[in-house]
């Protein structure tokens, strides 16, 4: 529409594997969450890079997901929280890791644990 809005289309949630074709139930969520980018080292960046962080289209930064689950998904970091789709969470462990490599952000132990144990869904 007139203000960049999405009106119609179909949308796939990887986190739930539900599918939308209301706009108003699709959130668009940066993997990395950015109060967690902030916790991890995004807090000493320039203006400048934190902008170019929430807007990065270059890694798997930002997915249309159901907008409850993004809701419920907040802050959190795969320590507390993991796609209800076990399917994705190989998937998703790659993404963080990726983006986290590629900014130079920090991991916490817990963190790191949760990645492992998601990793060890991956297909051989």
């Amino acid at each position: 529409d007139s203000s960049c809005a999405a009106t119609s289309g179909r949308w796939y949630s990887p986190y739930d594997g539900a599918t939308w074709t209301a706009a108003s139930d699709v959130d668009i969520d940066h993997v990395v969450p950015l109060a967690e980018a902030w916790r991890s080292g995004a807090n000493s960046w320039t203006t400048s890079r934190r902008q170019s962080f929430a807007n990065d289209l270059s890694r798997a930064q930002l997915i249309a997901v159901t907008d409850n689950v993004n809701q419920s998904k907040g802050d959190q970091d795969p320590s507390t929280w993991q796609p209800s789709l076990s399917s994705y969470r190989c998937t998703y462990s790659k993404m963080w890791i990726t983006v986290k490599y590629n900014w130079s952000l920090t991991l916490q132990s817990s963190e790191k644990s949760a990645l492992q144990s998601m990793l060890n869904t991956c297909a051989s």
